[in-house]
C-alpha cells in the first residue's frame, strides 16, 4: 500500500522592513526548482510539482515527491528536511531564494493527482481509470457535451511503458499511445479495497498526513496590505 504524508517546517529569513514583496513568481520558482530538484533526485525520488504561494507575510513552498512503489511517511519527512537544510545553504550563499519568510511543505500526490507522464500511468497499474481520448468515435447516445471525435473512457490500467497504456474496458483490452490521451483520474473503489483488505484511508491525504510544525508564530495575515491578500499561486 502507498503511504501518503505531509512533512510541513517553518524556514527561511525574517524579513525587517517592508521590503519587495511582489517579484517574478516564475523566477522564484525556477530558483527554487534548482536547488530541490537534485536533493529529491538524490534521495531517489521524483519531483513531480513544485508551487510558491502567498500567505500572509509568508511564502508556501510546495513540493510533491514520488518514486515507484510510493513513499512513505519517513520518506517524506527525510525528504524534507534534505530540502530544508538545501535551501539554507543556499540562501547562506546566495541571498533569499523566496524573498522572505516561507513555509516548506513536502507531500507525496493523492489519489486526485492527474496522470499525465509514463511513470504516472505505471505506477497506477491495476487501478481504474477515467481518461478523456482524443479523436476517437464517439460512444452511442453520447450527448454534446465534449468535443467532437473526444471521448470518455474508464478502464482498468494493464500495463503502462514509455510509450502508451493498455487498458481493459468493458468493450474488451485496448492500447492507447499518450498523445492520444487526455491527463487520466484513478477512481476510487471502495468495494474493491475492501476485497483486497487495504483500508478506505489510503485514498485520505488529510488523514493520512505526518504534519512536522514546529513554528510557534501567530497568523500575520490581519496585518497584510491590500496586495498580499490575494494569494499568487503557480503551479
Amino acid at each position: 500500500m502507498t503511504q501518503r504524508g505531509r512533512a510541513t517546517r517553518p524556514t527561511g529569513r525574517p524579513r525587517d522592513g517592508a521590503g519587495p514583496r511582489g517579484g517574478d513568481l516564475a523566477a522564484r520558482r525556477a530558483r527554487l526548482r534548482a536547488v530541490i530538484e537534485p536533493v529529491v533526485t538524490e534521495a531517489g525520488y521524483d519531483l513531480e510539482d513544485l508551487s510558491v504561494s502567498r500567505a500572509g507575510r509568508r511564502h508556501v513552498v510546495r513540493v510533491l515527491v514520488d518514486a515507484d512503489g510510493g513513499i512513505d511517511l519517513d520518506a517524506v519527512a527525510d525528504v524534507s528536511r534534505a530540502v530544508s537544510v538545501a535551501l539554507d545553504a543556499a540562501e547562506e550563499a546566495g541571498g533569499d531564494i523566496v524573498a522572505g519568510e516561507y513555509q516548506l511543505e513536502v507531500s507525496s500526490p493523492g489519489v486526485d493527482r492527474p496522470l499525465t507522464l509514463p511513470r504516472h500511468w505505471r505506477r497506477n497499474v491495476g487501478r481504474l481509470v477515467k481518461v478523456t481520448v482524443r479523436g476517437a468515435t464517439g460512444l452511442p447516445g453520447q450527448r454534446g457535451e465534449q468535443p467532437a471525435g473526444d471521448r470518455q473512457l474508464t478502464g482498468r490500467v494493464v500495463a503502462a511503458d514509455d510509450e502508451g497504456v493498455r487498458l481493459e474496458t468493458d468493450d474488451g483490452p485496448a492500447a492507447w499511445a499518450y498523445a492520444q490521451l487526455g491527463p487520466g483520474r484513478v477512481q476510487v473503489e471502495f468495494t474493491r479495497l475492501a476485497e483486497l483488505g487495504e483500508p478506505e484511508d489510503e485514498f485520505d491525504d488529510t488523514d493520512d498526513s505526518d504534519e512536522i510544525d514546529d513554528s510557534d508564530e501567530t497568523d500575520e495575515s490581519d496585518d497584510i496590505d491590500d496586495e498580499d491578500d490575494v494569494e499568487d499561486e503557480e503551479r
